[in-house]
């Protein structure tokens, strides 16, 4: 019924948009002035001459003496690269003849016999020239050419590369994205050294012209799967994409449902081993997060440390993560189904001790139960947005006092107290599911205060036909489980040997086959006349 709503709202937003056009900011394209006076007037035009821009004016060493402006954006450059490699050889190397002719040619020679740059092209079009010192490149205009030169010179400053914050491990990379997009591919690059490592560029927001880039292994990723998401890229028609979230909820499959169908990650190394199953990767300019696609429900209880250890560990740890999802959607809920409706199914002695602690609470157990998650959002909230050391400090007190205060005061029974906090850890345990979390845990809270054990096997079976009828870019989300495929469970809640796992996950990759299977006899080596390999 959401997704209905959320369809209905969006073709009626699509219609009154096709009635209500607004113009597009971008630059109108225009040919460059053969004058550098009237071209640059019109750069000046574009640019509202901003304080931040600087043109500087120069002749042309030689005997042509034509004189010529380099224009670029300060801070977004580095300085010392435009005086050597730039205004150096136009100013002081004569030995060019060729530069004596004017025009068009003067613009060619310059290109392929003077500038050091590293990268550089010919345009002729302001918008681009433009453009190209608004991404932190450096143009070149001459006078009587009707061409420019649009030269590398990036330099900003970039926080480093570090270890990252909502993903940490204890064996493993500890290098994350940093919000530079061509840092950010030389990581995967480093990662996977193939020529079948592949980087589509595109610029997204009329505004902001934010760099984007797809990243998939060529022949691994499905075409299908590579040409719709560059579908709904190219459908993206907004002002500003600040961060790779915007393009999450542009790109999602339902976007009415609570659970995601596109991931991210700030780890090279998750994004890699993503990539080498055969999904596609989108690095957005400007945050350390990428998004994967397509994204699996099951996704949500692995980590890249599983594929460190050895697999008896990690299955158990991936096991320790389903029960403490099913820990923190249920717990609130079942712990007021019992209390409520089902209270034979309590011992007795656990009952009366229940019964004395919950002696003269004047709220009845959802009402608790709703106080303290609520309470525990607003702790946890208030946490992230403070200072890191304050707000350590203020989960942590704040948590203790408000609990205790609660429970000598008669308003919260102490059980409860319990349950909600046991809640909460184990929602830590499957971040990737947050959001999701917090609106099944109400949900399923309300159905069981209304109804009991009923309404909770009732919201049960809705979620899972939700889930079921959800797909990521033509891919089922509850899969390998719904629907069920043998052979994909050896990456499931079990974590197989790397060597039994032959074989990529089917229907997303062009290349199932992984590796050779070789099963070593008797603790000798594999491979060889003592291997046997399977396809």
């Amino acid at each position: 019924m959401f997704g209905f709503i959320m369809r209905k709202a969006g073709y009626w937003f699509a219609k009154r948009q096709q009635t209500d056009q607004v113009p597009s900011p971008e630059t109108p394209q225009k040919e460059i002035s053969t004058k550098l006076d009237a071209a640059l007037a019109d750069v000046k035009d574009t640019t509202l001459s901003s304080s931040d821009l600087v043109v500087r004016r120069f002749f042309i060493g030689g005997d042509i003496r034509a004189e010529a402006a380099v224009v670029y954006i300060d801070g977004l450059v580095d300085s010392s690269l435009i005086s050597r490699d730039m205004i150096s050889p136009l100013l002081f190397d004569t030995s060019k003849s060729a530069v004596r002719q004017s025009g068009e040619d003067a613009i060619g020679v310059i290109h392929n016999s003077l500038v050091a740059a590293n990268e550089a092209k010919i345009t002729d079009s302001l918008y681009d020239a433009i453009d190209g010192f608004l991404q932190g490149d450096v143009t070149l205009f001459v006078d009587r050419s009707n061409k420019a030169i649009v030269m590398n010179a990036k330099g900003w400053r970039q926080r480093s590369i570090s270890e990252p914050a909502s993903e940490a491990v204890i064996r493993g990379p500890r290098e994350s994205f940093v919000e530079n997009l061509r840092t950010n591919t030389a990581l995967l690059r480093r990662k996977i050294k193939n020529p079948a490592l592949t980087f589509e560029p595109m610029v997204i927001g009329r505004r902001t012209r934010t760099a984007v880039a797809i990243s998939y292994i060529n022949g691994l990723a499905k075409k299908s799967v590579v040409d719709e998401v560059k579908k709904r890229l190219k459908a993206i028609k907004t002002d500003a994409i600040l961060e790779s979230g915007y393009i999450e909820q542009y790109i999602e499959d339902a976007p009415g449902s609570i659970f995601e169908t596109v991931g991210y990650t700030e780890k090279p190394d998750v994004a890699a081993a993503k990539m080498l199953e055969g999904r596609v990767v989108v690095l957005v300019d400007g945050t350390p997060f990428v998004l994967t696609v397509p994204y699996l429900f099951l996704e949500s209880f692995q980590a890249a440390e599983d594929y460190y250890f050895r697999p008896f560990f990690a299955t158990i740890t991936r096991a320790i993560r389903v029960i403490g999802y099913l820990i923190t959607v249920f717990g609130p809920a079942f712990y007021v189904a019992v209390t409520t409706y089902h209270q034979e199914l309590i011992p007795t002695s656990l009952l009366i001790t229940m019964a004395r602690a919950r002696e003269g609470v004047p709220f009845p157990a959802v009402v608790e139960s709703l106080i303290m998650i609520i309470t525990f959002e607003i702790l946890r909230e208030a946490g992230i947005r403070l200072p890191r050391p304050v707000g350590q400090a203020m989960s942590i007190v704040g948590a203790l006092v408000i609990g205790e205060s609660a429970v000598s005061a008669g308003l919260i029974g102490a059980p409860m107290v319990i349950v909600v906090a046991i809640t909460a850890v184990s929602g830590f345990l499957v971040p990737n599911q947050n959001n999701a979390t917090i609106l099944l845990r109400l949900i399923f809270l309300v159905m069981s205060a209304t109804f009991g054990g009923f309404g909770i096997t009732m919201a049960i079976l809705g979620t899972l036909v939700h889930a079921s009828s959800l797909t990521s870019f033509g891919y089922p989300y509850l899969s390998p489980s719904v629907p069920f495929d043998l052979d994909d469970q050896k990456d499931n809640l079990v974590r197989a040997p790397l060597w039994a796992m032959i074989s990529r996950p089917k229907k997303m990759s062009g290349d199932l086959q992984r590796q050779q299977y070789a099963v070593p006899p008797d603790g000798q080596q594999s491979g060889g006349e003592g291997g046997r390999d399977e396809q």
